[in-house]
């Protein structure tokens, strides 16, 4: 039998998962209904089993099926990697058959170097982003890859605030270029090597250090106490990246089909804007309610709402989504279905029933008896 190392998410489904991982399988399954999704690969399950524990390259052939990949990403694009013109940017994400939320690692805006910032640069009106968009990857890779602690960061960041020119609460593109090269003389410091320029080599220990993340003691940990196996591990997505803080019309988000809480249909969550996703889900700056992505850009909130339809008319589910919006174009991160309250599981078994997405029977037999009891109580 031979080996799948990479499946294409134009070649993906629901069916797959095990193979594509939960986030893999929802993304190729949502490429198929027509909904806003990046393009992009996965590096399967097969692969992890494949990656020996602590290794920070991929074996050959794996590496081989990734660079393939990755030209057809480039025809598909109609960007190059690590072009100086205008240069494909990928976002390397975990994908588990079980979602195991925060424990694993993801590593965004991988494959800028000085000739991919270049060309960042010129195809953006905001003359900070692409210092802001190196920084993260600065960040990320040296948390993931080399295990910098966070905290050595957030101290060398607020070095650069002590002198800060911030323009309306945000910094300028002086304080990012001087955030880039505190985090650049941080890297060097901690590992003792500079941070590396060439896009195929932070793009292999970026997939590398994501398979890997399966076996920090964190993890397992959070599998212990979850039920999870440990032989399951974990696929891994590589995706074009969308750029939530590209400026005015960008930002990131998650929300929720109906209240969480209650159950009450309807948009509930949370929206960034100017900002990438790990700043909202990180919970490392305060959102704003989705309420005010619908007065500020309507059209991509209507948009959202029709996603947040069609996900529930496919899973039969409330959904819990992860958006990001680059000069006003919606993609969809990721959609899972959405944990609530017992008394919001209960309302929304009852409506779903009510609306013809499922039978009373299948609402009925959706709350536990222990959590309808304690819903009442």
């Amino acid at each position: 039998m031979t080996e799948q190392w990479i499946v294409p998410l134009d070649e993906g489904s629901d069916e797959m998962r095990p193979l594509l991982g939960g986030k893999g399988a929802a993304l190729a399954q949502m490429r198929r209904l027509g909904i806003p999704t990046l393009p992009g690969f996965v590096v399967t399950t097969e692969a992890w089993k494949a990656h020996p524990p602590g290794s920070k390259t991929l074996k050959p052939e794996v590496w081989a099926a990734v660079k393939t990949a990755l030209v057809a990403l480039e025809q598909e694009t109609g960007k190059g990697f690590g072009s100086p013109t205008d240069p494909l940017v990928l976002s390397v994400r975990s994908s588990p058959l079980v979602s195991m939320p925060g424990q694993l690692r993801t590593i965004l805006n991988v494959g800028l170097s000085p000739e991919a910032m270049d060309g960042l640069a010129r195809t953006s009106k905001n003359p900070g982003f692409s210092h802001a968009a190196l920084a993260r990857l600065i960040e990320m890779y040296g948390q993931t890859v080399h295990h910098i602690a966070p905290e050595r960061f957030r101290a060398a960041q607020d070095q650069v605030q002590k002198t800060s020119s911030r323009e309306e609460g945000r910094p300028s593109a002086q304080d990012l270029r001087e955030t880039v090269e505190a985090f650049l003389s941080l890297f060097r410091e901690e590992t003792g090597e500079p941070f590396p320029q060439d896009p195929s080599l932070q793009l292999q220990r970026s997939i590398a250090a994501v398979l890997d993340s399966w076996f920090s003691d964190q993890a397992r940990v959070y599998r212990s106490l979850h039920g999870i196996p440990d032989d399951l591990g974990t696929a891994v997505v590589v995706q074009q990246m969308a750029f939530g803080n590209r400026g005015p019309g960008s930002g990131s988000g998650v929300v929720f089909s109906r209240n969480p809480a209650t159950g009450e249909k309807g948009l509930y969550g949370e929206y960034l804007p100017n900002s990438q996703g790990e700043e909202v889900v990180g919970g490392s700056v305060t959102p704003r309610d989705i309420l005010e992505l619908a007065q500020e850009l309507p059209d991509v909130y209507n948009r959202l709402e029709e996603v947040c339809l069609k996900l529930e008319r496919r899973y039969r589910d409330v959904q819990d989504v992860e958006f990001t919006v680059e000069e006003a174009d919606l993609w969809i991160l990721q959609a899972r279905s959405a944990k609530r309250t017992p008394l919001a599981s209960i309302r929304a078994a009852v409506e779903m029933a009510q609306e013809g997405l499922i039978s009373r029977r299948e609402a009925l037999c959706r709350v536990d008896p222990a959590v309808f009891d304690q819903g009442l109580r």
